[in-house]
């Protein structure tokens, strides 16, 4: 993707930030936008160190026979831009996706998560954030939702639809991948199509825009994916529970 500086995240900043309250449990550290990732910077992990997660197999790795693999809370937030705040690309050479594949066992033979759970609205952690982008004149929820699952093997290119995590938006497709190796990555590959794109954006009625992007992630730290017409808030949580094997 060849994205402009100005991102359409960037004027939300001080909006989530004043909405949201974190929970209890959750670090006092705020978390900032990540920058937008190139072709070449998307396999670079971020400099700050996951200590929230703990020892974990080497990336590749399939973890010790016999352990018990963890489970994770993953919420996100789609939402899209009512007004141009990037500037016009060729939105035409961003369309494609990669091949989905979901369940059991990947194609390289490692092991992929299990999804566990689909979390109710009621216990969402992200509702302020929400609340705050619905009043917002600029933006619009296109999609909230949450569940648990257990990760991936690190580098199996495996997930789960947004249909199966609950998702059914019109024009909306694609999966999340959530996989660990030495860190936890939560990856987005999504198309939309926008049925009227903002006037700024020089774009086609119907337009396919595209998010796709891997980067890592730490608990309690809200996770910004975006590009000028849509973007994704996203939030890991670790389930302290006891869980059934998963990784």
């Amino acid at each position: 993707m060849h994205y402009r500086a100005l991102s359409c995240l960037t004027a939300l900043l001080a909006l989530v930030m004043a909405a949201w309250q974190p929970a209890a449990a959750a670090p006092a550290t705020q978390g900032q936008p990540a920058a937008r990732a190139t072709p070449s910077a998307q396999a670079a992990p971020h400099a700050s160190a996951n200590t929230a997660v703990g020892a974990s197999p080497a990336a590749g790795s399939k973890g010790a026979p016999g352990a018990k693999r963890k489970a994770y809370y993953i919420e996100i937030i789609v939402f899209r831009a009512r007004v141009a705040l990037g500037s016009p690309e060729d939105w035409a050479a961003e369309t494609g996706m990669a091949p989905t594949v979901t369940g059991g066992e990947s194609a390289n033979g490692s092991d992929i998560g299990q999804l566990l759970d689909l979390v109710p609205p009621s216990q969402y952690r992200l509702t302020s954030i929400a609340q705050a982008l619905r009043r917002s004149p600029t933006y619009k929820v296109v999609a909230h939702a949450a569940w648990k699952q257990t990760a991936s093997d690190w580098g199996s290119n495996a997930g789960f639809t947004l249909q199966q995590l609950g998702i059914d938006v019109p024009g909306l497709t694609g999966e999340v991948t959530f996989e660990r190796g030495t860190f936890l990555h939560l990856g987005l590959k999504l198309d939309y199509s926008i049925a009227h794109p903002p006037a700024g954006l020089d774009a086609a009625p119907g337009t396919t825009f595209v998010l796709n992007e891997m980067r890592r992630v730490r608990f309690y730290q809200r996770n910004y994916y975006d590009n000028p017409a849509f973007g994704v808030i996203a939030l890991v949580l670790p389930v302290r529970t006891s869980q059934p094997p998963g990784r």
